[in-house]
């Protein structure tokens, strides 16, 4: 049975290798080498899966420029399934990401109702400081709020005229009873992701977007539009008569003269080099030793200077969902399964110690036969949060499997290493609150 993303309901996703034959996600070990200095998320396989990662790990390996963009719907607490794209985001502008954070206030008035002062206030107040307070540096960083975003408004309704009600629904399974505002927050997701690449932001510049699985068809879609917004497709093809490959850029309306202007170009800069053109109404056919990034650069500029966009399609990457500690998913619904950042450090210690863990039926049985890790919540916290160092992570799996630690005293170690963390987070979580004016950001907090 065909899985089903939802991008605002709890996906349980029980396979998510289908995810690659089922929505042409690819895996991402496929690119792991290419990283000089993965992010352990990477390395332990929780992010699973990408889409047009390689320009990504390509600007990181020679130090060219690149967006992370992400952004964070506030309706509620942000707890630990959050802080796994923040991790992300951190990562990459330590490696030289710009970043680019969304707080989709849109979305949550339009989806769950929220009043605007309450997303104002959940977006600062828990997750703009918990970023800050897990290491992003904001002087570097653009945060803005959907609702005061004009370029980012203005290009959802651009969007808007590339899509029609019948693709929404099969994409999001939208019906008649799926009011305009639900379609338009979606728009404006896609114009989240793509709006950094407009002339007055970074230009054409390949862009990140980290997120779960159920994110994905967010992602489709607008990789989808970017292409309908281009002018011009190249593609690579094949002569039927002699069996020689040559480039063809193709064009999707564009003015004559946009043809005449590339073709030129192409001539002008590679003719010297046996680099020949074939032009007619509605495609350049370009043969000869030209690679797909030089011709892409001449094409892109003729179609800005044409006041096109010349959209460089969004990259993503997927990253696996933790458990809810009670067993399940974890769902900010129901409390005890999951933890906030900004959860008293005592009261995160007591829903360890309820939590739901791979252990056997009697101690006696669990030192013979050993614990099931890969069946704990609590390992998860270990694995995802917890435990920076590798070697320290299989130590806690070989103390497990051999039977050498209770799930008790391992509960204990992992509520100790929380309260350890949690404290030290709400500290930085003040810290970066009072500094707020300092980058920009207007904010009073109530009483």
């Amino acid at each position: 049975m065909a899985q089903k993303l939802d991008p605002w309901k709890s996906s349980e996703i029980s396979d998510y290798s289908k995810l690659f034959d089922e929505f042409g996600i690819q895996p991402f070990e496929e690119v792991l080498d290419e990283l000089p200095n993965p992010h352990k998320y990477m390395r332990r396989g929780i992010i699973f899966g990408h889409r047009g990662y390689d320009m990504i790990a390509d600007a990181i390996h020679n130090k060219k420029p690149f967006v992370v963009l992400d952004g964070f719907m506030p309706t509620g607490k942000a707890h630990f399934g959050h802080k796994m794209v923040m991790d992300q985001i951190v990562w990459y502008q330590k490696q030289g990401g710009i970043v680019v954070i969304g707080m989709a206030d849109r979305e949550a008035h339009a989806v769950r109702g929220m009043s605007w002062e309450e997303c104002k206030q959940i977006g600062v107040e828990e997750y703009i400081t918990s970023l800050i307070a897990l290491g992003l540096q904001p002087e570097n960083a653009r945060i803005y709020f959907q609702s005061e975003c004009q370029p980012v408004k203005d290009l959802a309704f651009e969007l808007g005229t590339k899509v029609n009600f019948s693709e929404m629904a099969a994409i999001y399974g939208f019906s008649g009873e799926t009011h305009l505002s639900h379609m338009i927050a979606v728009l404006t997701q896609g114009a989240d992701i793509l709006h950094s690449q407009l002339p007055i932001y970074e230009g054409p510049i390949p862009v990140v977007v980290p997120v779960g699985a159920d994110q994905d068809p967010h992602i489709r879609l607008t990789r989808d539009l970017a292409s309908k917004m281009n002018l011009f497709l190249i593609e690579r093809r094949e002569d039927q008569k002699t069996g020689n490959s040559y480039w063809s850029v193709r064009g999707k309306g564009a003015p004559e003269d946009m043809f005449k202007e590339i073709d030129k170009n192409i001539r002008d800069g590679f003719g010297a080099a046996g680099v020949q053109t074939k032009l007619s109404k509605e495609h350049i056919d370009v043969f000869g030793d030209i690679s797909e990034t030089e011709l892409s650069e001449i094409v892109k500029n003729v179609e800005l200077a044409g006041g096109g966009y010349a959209f460089v399609l969004p990259a993503s990457t997927y990253h696996r969902f933790m458990s809810g500690l009670t067993g399940g998913k974890m769902s900010s619904s129901i409390p005890d399964s999951n933890i906030a950042l900004s959860e008293e450090p005592k009261a995160a210690a007591k829903k360890i110690m309820k939590a739901k863990t791979g252990g056997r039926e009697s101690a006696d049985e669990q030192r013979e036969l050993g614990g099931e890790f890969d069946k704990c919540s609590v390992y998860e916290l270990y694995l995802f949060h917890l435990v920076d160092d590798d070697n320290e992570l299989i130590q806690i799996q070989n103390d497990c499997t051999g039977g050498k630690i209770l799930c008790g005293e391992c509960k204990k170690k992992a509520a100790g290493k929380m309260e350890i963390f949690l404290a030290d987070l709400q500290q930085k979580r003040e810290e970066a609150f009072e500094k707020l004016p300092m980058y920009g950001i207007d904010y009073q907090r109530n009483g």
